[in-house]
């Protein structure tokens, strides 16, 4: 392999040479450079609040555009003086010069406190010597501990089966000047809290959904500036969520073994100036009282009657002389953890594209794209006038809303509670806005129906597109209208199934589906900083694991999906996704935690299927014609399961257990390949698409055969007129199966399709989100909001930018670049922000010249392997490429003919 390494780069005077072989070195001028230390976070959430972790991480990046330019060391400091770690002291940890060029660093000091103020800094050392300081960034601790709790766990004295959800007041004083305040709140449902009036925050749907009965969320805020000298009223509304499903459905959630009424939890914990400390706590002096909210289900809707309104019911001088007491009520687990994650936020506001009156009654709006979220109403009315907002996706063949495509499951017991209909019952006075508290759902059209005639305008309704708050992590872009709408739409999918937990779909289910997840974790790590929300649901993984190892196929559950649904094809998130988080953040700590569950979920299987072939699955769900053995793509996931554990095993210096899976692995394998591949003709099975690429993609082809087997594939993909023959299993392996294996140009064919079936056949059909189904007019299975067919969105990354993970360096520490310069696109632009910084692969076609570009971040090198057919220069010489070259951080741009 030729090298550009960071050992043979010299910096003097501006001037920077490359060993470029053994005889040749190249130089050239670079402008003088910054160095800025940026991008701190812990937890990796930026200065968080509340958070239990007692070794916590920090993370950073080295920010310097310098070829070259590299981390040779880092000290971190940390304290409780935030002008004395400015200074660089950390009386609370100092991790002293540490020879390394990590940015990621696990605290090791002395033992957090509770509801303590840490800052914290580091000072890193470049490949010249130079010191480079970071501002200071901090992180507050929260409970620690349960013990640490002053409150009481409280509700309303009513049943589960109540729908009106309840309000709770309470009225404080403080005699002191206040210095500081947090409000921490762990409820069973869902909340908003309200001090004097004002909602705490901008989140929406808090807490996360867990396994309630197993682990329960707290949210922590800084309430400083919200509270008055003297007195104070504190507000809390709480929301049924998954806690007390009332909405009955297919997957008996309202029989779950948790559910009751709403109650929460509530310390309020104010520092004076005085340097004294009071907790405010939920207790039995609290007061409650029936709200507004008539009935709320995160399943299926929102119902609120504006008549019933208490004006300034959460203010000081309301009064509640009419309100009820609480009771006392048991903590809905015996884990209450912080919530140290991305919230849920209304993300975009968007404005009506069309509205069509059909008569005074009634209104259809169309919000021009289909999102996950809410939808909010501006009407005026007579007092009693009942407003109905119904959401679909589609319209029917009269041009009304429709939503026979994701009302399948639902089974109501009576008309009360009508699928993704909000009722807002006007109270008479004025103008009236409405938007749900306690829900969302899946929709681009509205239509709005009212008991007596209304006069609406396009202005009347707006959309809010919801989702966990994500950080963009990715870019894509080319010279193909239909590959970017592709890229979109795949985006739009993953953020609409990302709440908390990645779902299936924002309408019909809302559930976690392994299966789903899996398949569009890449997808999602490429594009969006989403680590905070898989390590709680892989923490969720561990709450639903049976002692025997099975998981259920949806995650959280009530109890269903341990009999349907959960084979390995499916629940392999339990090793996929750490893995995954490994590789994109070069962080192995997910991993630790799920390996003992990895471990018992093979040796189950191993256990049930002693001959290395398991039955036990789905299959290659939603294919278009040809369907492939449940037994053939199960075990190819059962291996990646083993695969990965034995890796880990490797990883974590366990050396038994790695001889032991690495032996299990080969035996699932050797398995496979003597039962399904025939090595004269290097065909697997019936040698449909998915029988071929899976093997290619999870490893399972021996060496010598992996040309011939792609070449298969490759025909085989011709034959079908280079359109996809798979279901969402084929689909997610055969892009990178073909791409990886010298056939990109045939990956590019079925990408960029735009006829049945394709995801350009979707898009021509008018989606702005991934479908369901292949068939636009299937009569089931025809959600049109789906992630399960979004491996696409990462294989634009691998496969076209070749931006790709080195397994050997993860966390791109080092960058495999393997572009694919694919016949048909005249440009292609990506990008990814990985742990080092941003990540740049960008070509384009002059002529019968490709120009390509390519930014390495600083503090990390890459490995640029371009195709072999063409020559290569750099800087107008020519370089061999061989299997590879290596080259140091920073910019560079190759001319290929």
């Amino acid at each position: 392999m030729n090298q550009l390494l960071p050992a043979n780069l010299s910096f003097k005077k501006g001037i920077t040479c490359l060993l470029i072989s053994a005889a040749s070195i190249l130089c050239f001028t670079t402008a003088k450079a910054v160095t800025k230390i940026d991008g701190l976070k812990c937890e990796y959430l930026v200065n968080p609040l509340g958070i239990d972790a007692i070794h916590p991480r920090f993370t950073w990046m080295m920010n310097d555009t310098r070829n070259g330019a590299l981390q040779t060391a880092y000290e971190v400091f940390v304290g409780t003086d935030s002008a004395a770690v400015a200074n660089s002291e950390g009386s609370v940890w100092d991790s002293n010069k540490t020879e390394s060029s990590s940015s990621l660093v696990t605290y090791n000091g002395k033992t957090l406190q509770p509801f303590t103020k840490y800052y914290w800094r580091v000072t890193v050392w470049d490949d010249a010597n130079k010191i480079t300081q970071s501002s200071v960034a901090s992180f507050e601790t929260g409970m620690v501990e349960k013990s640490n709790w002053k409150g009481t766990w409280i509700s309303d004295n009513k049943g589960p089966e109540v729908k009106p959800a309840p309000y709770f007041r309470n009225v404080f004083n403080f005699g002191k000047k206040v210095k500081s305040a947090r409000a921490y709140i762990a409820v069973a449902g869902l909340y908003e809290l309200y001090i004097n009036g004002e909602k705490v925050g901008n989140h929406r749907l808090d807490p996360m959904y867990t396994r309630f009965d197993r682990r329960t969320l707290y949210v922590t805020y800084d309430v400083t500036s919200q509270l008055q000298a003297g007195k104070n009223a504190i507000g809390v509304l709480l929301g049924n969520g998954w806690y007390n499903m009332q909405s009955t459905a297919v997957w008996d959630f309202h029989k779950a073994p948790w559910r009751n009424r709403p109650a929460f939890c509530l310390d309020l914990r104010v520092t004076y100036e005085d340097g004294t400390v009071e907790t405010i706590t939920s207790d039995r002096s609290w007061k409650s009282s029936s709200s507004p909210i008539v009935f709320n289900s995160i399943y299926t809707a929102e119902h609120y009657d504006a008549r019933k309104e208490q004006p300034g019911w959460n203010t000081v001088n309301f009064d509640d002389k009419g309100w009820k007491g609480v009771i006392i009520r048991p903590a809905p687990s015996a884990n209450i953890v912080s919530q140290a994650m991305q919230p849920i936020r209304a993300i975009e506001t968007i404005n009506s594209v069309d509205m069509k009156k059909i008569d005074d009654h009634t209104y259809l709006f169309n919000i021009g794209r289909t999102i996950a979220g809410v939808s909010k109403i501006t009407v005026k009315g007579d007092s009693g006038t009942v407003i109905r907002l119904k959401h679909t996706e589609k319209l029917d063949k009269n041009g009304r809303a429709d939503m026979s495509n994701i009302d399948v499951h639902y089974r109501p017991t009576d008309d009360t509670d009508p699928f993704q209909t909000d009722i807002f019952t006007l109270s008479g006075k004025g103008e009236e806005t409405f938007m749900p508290r306690f829900n969302y759902k899946g929709f681009q059209y509205v239509e709005v129906t009212s008991s007596k005639p209304i006069t609406l305008t396009k202005e009347s309704l707006t959309g809010y597109f919801m989702h966990s708050d994500v950080a963009v992590l990715g870019d894509v872009s080319s010279s193909n209208t239909t590959l970017n709408k592709i890229w979109a739409a795949t985006n739009a999918s993953y953020l609409s199934n990302f709440f908390g937990y990645p779902t299936d779909c924002p309408q019909r289910e809302k559930n976690g589906w392994t299966g789903d997840a899996h398949i569009a974790s890449e997808t999602g790590l490429y594009g969006f900083d989403g680590i905070t929300i898989y390590e709680k649901w892989m923490a969720d993984h561990r709450d639903e694991q049976q002692p025997n190892g099975v998981l259920s196929s949806i995650i959280p559950s009530n109890g269903w999906g341990y009999e349907w649904g959960n084979g390995p094809d499916w629940t392999s998130t339990v090793a996929i996704i750490p893995w995954n988080l490994y590789q994109f953040y070069g962080d192995s700590k997910t991993l630790s935690d799920n390996y003992d569950a990895i471990k018992r979920y093979v040796n189950h299987i191993d256990d049930q299927y002693p001959s290395g072939l398991t039955t036990w699955g789905l299959g290659d769900w939603v294919p278009v014609k040809s369907v492939s053995p449940v037994e053939f793509v199960s075990t190819i996931y059962y291996y990646t399961d083993v695969n990965i554990l034995a890796k880990a095993a490797k990883l974590f210096g366990k050396a038994d257990d790695e001889q032991k899976y690495t032996a299990l692995a080969l035996k699932i394998k050797n398995a496979i390949n003597a039962k399904y591949l025939n090595t004269a003709t290097g065909i697997y099975d019936k040698g449909y698409q998915t029988e071929l690429s899976m093997p290619l993609y999870w490893g399972i082809v021996p060496d010598e055969l992996k040309a011939k087997v792609a070449a298969n594939l490759a025909e085989r993909v011709k034959q079908d007129n280079n359109h996809l023959d798979a279901g969402i299993l084929g689909a997610k392996a055969i892009l990178g199966a073909l791409s990886d294996n010298g056939h990109a140009d045939v990956a590019y064919a079925i990408a960029s399709q735009e006829t049945y079936p394709s995801w350009g056949w979707w898009i021509k059909n008018g989606a702005t989100t991934l479908y369901e189904n292949w068939d636009v007019f299937a009569k089931s299975d025809l959600s049109l909001n789906h992630i399960m067919f979004g491996e696409i969105g990462a294989w634009y990354y691998k496969g076209i930018g070749g931006i790709n993970i080195d397994p050997a360096n993860p966390g791109f520490k080092n960058v495999r670049l393997t572009p694919n310069f694919v016949a048909g696109l005249d440009h292609f632009e990506s990008s990814h922000i990985g742990p080092y910084g941003k990540i740049v692969s960008n070509w384009k076609r002059k002529g019968k010249t490709v120009v390509y570009s390519v930014v390495i971040p600083a503090n990390s090198t890459g490995t640029v392997v371009l195709p072999s057919d063409k020559k290569a220069y750099l800087n107008g010489k020519e370089v061999a490429m061989g299997d590879g070259l290596k080259v140091a951080s920073g910019s560079y741009e190759f001319i290929l003919k």
